[in-house]
């Protein structure tokens, strides 16, 4: 998947609070909020489902 950079104004309080959550899930700031808006698009059904790729057995295709 490509990345774009994306300038973000935030207001000062909720980038505080967006970094302590980050570093309680071991995340980096910009992963938490790709994080929490790929979270708020899913639950408003504005993405697609990630496509899955079914795990074919070698010894099965013999």
């Amino acid at each position: 998947m490509a990345k774009k950079a994306y300038p973000l104004r935030i207001n000062e309080e909720i980038l505080s609070a967006m970094q302590r959550w980050s570093d309680d899930e071991l995340r980096s700031l910009n992963a938490q909020i790709e994080y929490v808006l790929r979270d708020a698009l899913r639950k408003a059904g504005r993405s697609k489902p990630p496509e899955i790729t079914p795990i074919v057995d070698p010894v099965e295709d013999k």
